[in-house]
This record gives C-alpha cells, structure tokens and sequence, in this order.
C-alpha cells in the first residue's frame, strides 16, 4: 500500500519561502509522476506542479511558474516543492499526489494515491 506524507507547511509572510516535502513508501517510486495539488477555502483543487517518474520533465500552472521547483530524490523517496515569492493567493492546503503513469500529467483523476495535505498560509 502507498502511503504519501507531506511536511512543510506553515504560516509566511508575502515574498517568503517555504519547501514541502511528500514522503513515499514502496520501492517503485521513480516509476511514477509526482504532482502536487493544492485547495485554498471555497475553491476547487487545482494543479501547482508535476514531476516525471525520471525526473527528467516536469510541468507547472502558469500562476506559480517561475517561482515554484519540484524536485525528487528517488533514494529517500521524496519529492519537494519549493515555493519561493510567495503571494497570499496561494494560501491553500497543498497535496501531493502519485500518478498512475512515469509521464507528467495535469489532470487530478491521473492521480490514484494522495496525501493529507499540509496547510500553507501566506500573510500580507
């Protein structure tokens, strides 16, 4: 069973940083795509960013390109998320996700294992 647990969140001041981290139990994670998700309060959940199994390719929503990284470490079974020139707008609960394939998609019914979330709150 696939377990997902993230860490890193955490209350910002606007313009700050945070790195989040998703931990992944089993032994194929580098065959999958990494995303990460996110839902701020009364919004649906959207896509932030997405990884390759190989960690060759990745893809990121326009709203947090060039601020946001995704990376992994396929020997500790990680991928991170850094958030730099953070924006009260992305206040959210952020998840990753695994997907069912290597390549990178967007789509969050792509996605067939969660985390619980870690809340990011950005103050301004």
């Amino acid at each position: 069973q696939v377990q997902l647990v993230e860490s890193g969140g955490g209350l910002v001041q606007a313009g700050g940083s945070l790195r989040l981290s998703c931990a992944a139990s089993g032994r194929t994670f580098s065959s999958y795509a990494m995303g990460w998700f996110r839902q701020a309060p009364g919004k649906e959940r959207e896509f932030v960013a997405v990884i390759s199994g190989s960690g060759g390719s990745a893809i990121y929503a326009d709203s947090v390109k060039g601020r946001f990284t995704i990376s992994t470490d396929n020997a500790k079974n990680t991928v991170y998320l850094q958030l730099n020139s953070l924006k009260p707008e992305a206040t959210a609960v952020y998840y990753c996700a695994r997907s069912r394939t290597i390549v990178v998609v967007i789509s969050s019914s792509a996605y067939d294992h969660w985390g619980q979330g870690t809340q990011v709150t950005v103050s301004s």
